[in-house]
Order: structure tokens, then C-alpha cells, then sequence
């Protein structure tokens, strides 16, 4: 008598991964889209290389428009009418002292609007001959004339403090980063601070503001902020890399690309909620209250976050990454990960997370994983269709039956299932 096995239907394998077909944002928002932010590195270095290039010699061929405060001289300050243009208030400045203004502005808006002119020292004869000469040709009293002076001598002393307080800036922040991580870490930060300093100084250079004091304020709170963003992807990296060498998952590198795309939102959020108030500090700067110490520190702080913003995730974790790779046992690691993977003929994404096989490779328990063609590659070429786990020939379908037992008789009814324990002896059975 011949006795065959009823049939088991199949039960539909899980659906393959596919690769990151979700939509843009969304793949942004969630952290795991799984962008090749590290594997394009070569690329942003490039990027940043052509700015610090370009800045240094805006720096050097336009050079900056140092205040009085930096660079010394007289300051002379009266009310302002909408029928006294600025060239007019030059042509009486030039025309009483023989002396050219280096700027004339107009600070404020409405009543209270003043026009500011800015020379080389002059002498006390020439600043009441200056003063009697802009109240005849405009209306004034020579009360309504204010004037100040800086000597060059302190202009000097607040320039050495301003460079003194950046370097102490910097080797404050290279150490703590040095005992917080490692000096791979440490150096990867310091060169992304210097490239936003250098680049903002740059665009400085480049639009002609003048630098005051203000303007050094704000330079050193914009370097705040990019160590700030900095050390948050820096956290993401160190906590993704802890214990890395004994698993065989990810190498460094996947490692740290994943800790910027799971902080990247994180970054792209703070920088633009940062720059908002900071763009309307601008605008109030330039369009409201005319220029002045506002407009200076508005744009400092607005060129740094964007720069800033962009070296914490493009550069400092990218040269934090090519550092930590020349380390022996990160070598060691990325050379048993990539093994395993050749051996097994996984195919990961930019995270390191398995998106396929290389047909006819792996363990014959791993052949039942999605297939995905690799160019050169022998076996199928199609890949397995959506909602369908791929299958190799002669496999059994997921949640089938087991096979029954080679030469073992079916079992009866209300006879023991074949492989089932014996009832144990003994004991009378209820």
C-alpha cells in the first residue's frame, strides 16, 4: 500500500530587502537612508580645499576693512537728512581737512538716522575746521557734531588680544577633544574649525564689512558652535564603534557613515533653527538700523553656522575616519569583515547592512537569502520578484513540512506521530 505525504501549501517568504527605494525625506527624517556620506569624502575635501584656496586669496588681494577699533583713527558722527546723499558728506570731509574718508556711512533709519564718517587721525585744527565745515554745508550746529579718535597703538593691543584669544581657543579645544576621544579625533576637529574660520574670513574679505570687535565676538561663538555640532556626530560615532573589532558585521568606515546618517537630520534641524534669528539679526543690520556693530556680528554668525554646518558632517568626521584607518587593528578588522563577506557573498549598502548575495555563494542554509545580480557573476540574473523570497533550486519553501523520516511508516490513526517522545514508563496513562 502506497501512502503519500498530503501536500503543505507554501507560505510567502518574507519580502526582500530593497535598497533605500524610499523617497528622499524620508530617508532623511529616519536616519537609515543610508546616504554615502563617508565614501564620498575625496569629494568634500576637494570642495572645502577650493574655498580655503579661494578665501586666502580674497584675504590677501581685497584684504579687510578693519574698524576704527583695529585700526586706528577719528570717528566723526552728526544727524542725518534724506537730501544729504553720503558722496556729498565726503566732498565737505576731503574738502575742509585735504584728507579722504576711508568710509561714510549712514546708521539708523527716520529721525534718528546719523550719518558716521571715518578717517585717518586727524589733528585737533583739523577736526574743528572739519566740524565748522559740515555745519555750514548741511544746517548743523557744530553741538550736533560728535567726534572720537583711537590711537593706532590700541588698535594694535585689541588686534594681538583677538588673535591671542583664537589660539587660546583652539589649543583649549584640542585638548579637551584629545582626552574626550583621541588624537585622530582631536585633529579632525581642529583642521574643521580652521576651515570654517578661514572660509568665513574669506567671505568677509570678499562682501567688504568692516571688522570690529563685534565681529571677533562673533567668530569665536561661531567656532563654538561648530565643535558643538562636531562633538554630537563625534558621540554617534564613538557609541556606533564601541566593541567594533569583535564582530564581523561592519567595518570602521560603515560604522561612522551610519553615525552621520542617523545624526544628519539632527545637524541639517540645528542649523537652520540657528540661522533664522541670526538672518533677521542681518536684515534688521543692513535694512532697519543701516550698518553698524549688528550688521557685523549678524554676518559673521550667519556665514559660520552654514560653514560650520557643513565641516562638522563633510569634513570632521571624514578625516577623523581616514586617521582612525591607518591604525593597525581598524586595518586588521576591515580586513576580516571584507573576508567574511567575500566568502559568504554578501552584498552590503553604506551602512553595512546586507542587501543581497552574490548567486551560488554562502552556506547552503544561506542560499534561500534575496539574490541580487552582480555584474560577472555566474547563476541567475534576475532579481527575485517583490514580495517573493528568492529561492534556489531544490530548496524547500519556507514554513513547509519537514521531510518524514527516510523508511518510516506513516503514522496511524491515534497511533504516535513518527519522532514524537515515548510516554515516559511507569506511570499509568489517564
Amino acid at each position: 500500500m502506497t501512502t503519500t505525504t498530503p501536500d503543505v501549501p507554501t507560505v510567502p517568504g518574507p519580502k526582500p530587502p530593497v535598497a533605500h527605494r524610499r523617497s528622499f525625506l524620508n530617508r532623511l527624517t529616519t536616519g537609515t537612508g543610508a546616504f554615502d556620506i563617508i565614501g564620498h569624502r575625496r569629494k568634500y575635501y576637494i570642495v572645502s580645499l577650493v574655498l580655503v584656496v579661494l578665501s586666502i586669496a580674497l584675504i590677501i588681494i581685497r584684504g579687510f576693512n578693519f574698524g576704527i577699533d583695529f585700526a586706528g583713527g577719528t570717528r566723526i558722527q552728526f544727524p542725518a537728512s534724506s537730501s544729504i546723499s553720503t558722496d556729498q558728506v565726503a566732498q565737505a570731509v576731503a574738502g575742509s581737512t585735504g584728507v579722504e574718508p576711508e568710509a561714510v556711512q549712514t546708521v539708523g533709519t527716520g529721525a534718528s538716522a546719523t550719518f558716521q564718517v571715518q578717517t585717518t587721525t586727524l589733528s585737533a585744527d583739523q577736526v574743528v575746521s572739519l566740524k565748522q565745515a559740515v555745519a555750514s554745508a548741511f544746517n548743523l550746529t557744530t553741538e550736533q557734531i560728535s567726534d572720537s579718535a583711537v590711537s593706532e597703538t590700541w588698535g594694535g593691543e585689541i588686534s594681538q588680544r583677538a588673535v591671542i584669544a583664537l589660539v587660546v581657543f583652539l589649543i583649549a579645544v584640542s585638548a579637551f577633544l584629545w582626552i574626550r576621544y583621541e588624537r585622530r579625533v582631536a585633529i579632525g576637529a581642529v583642521i574643521a574649525v580652521v576651515h570654517d574660520m578661514i572660509i568665513t574670513a574669506g567671505i568677509y574679505a570678499l562682501v567688504g564689512f568692516e571688522v570690529t570687535p563685534a565681529t571677533v565676538i562673533g567668530l569665536l561663538a561661531i567656532l563654538g558652535f561648530s565643535l558643538y555640532d562636531t562633538v554630537v556626530v563625534y558621540d554617534k560615532v564613538q557609541e556606533n564603534t564601541k566593541g567594533l573589532t569583535s564582530l564581523l558585521r561592519r567595518n570602521f568606515e560603515e560604522a561612522a557613515n551610519l553615525a552621520v546618517n542617523q545624526t544628519l537630520m539632527r545637524s541639517v534641524n540645528t542649523t537652520v533653527i540657528a540661522l533664522l534669528p541670526v538672518g533677521g539679526l542681518l536684515v534688521a543690520g543692513v535694512a532697519i538700523l543701516g550698518s553698524g556693530t549688528l550688521k557685523d556680528l549678524a554676518l559673521v554668525q550667519l556665514v559660520g553656522m552654514i560653514v560650520s554646518g557643513y565641516s562638522s558632517v563633510f569634513l570632521a568626521v571624514p578625516i577623523a575616519v581616514d586617521l582612525r584607518l591607518r591604525d593597525p587593528l581598524i586595518k586588521a578588522h576591515t580586513a576580516r569583515v571584507a573576508a567574511r563577506r567575500k566568502a559568504e557573498g554578501i552584498i552590503v549598502d553604506a551602512d553595512g547592512d546586507a542587501i543581497g548575495r552574490v548567486p551560488g555563494t554562502g552556506t547552503p542554509d544561506d542560499q534561500d537569502a534575496p539574490v541580487r545580480r552582480v555584474p560577472g557573476a555566474d547563476g541567475p540574473t534576475a532579481p527575485p520578484k517583490p514580495g517573493v523570497k528568492a529561492q534556489r533550486t531544490g530548496s524547500r519553501p519556507v514554513g513547509a513540512a519537514p521531510r518524514p523520516v527516510s523508511g518510516a511508516r506513516p503514522a496511524a490513526g491515534g497511533s504516535r506521530p513518527v519522532g514524537k517522545a515515548a510516554r515516559p514508563t511507569g506511570k499509568r496513562a489517564r
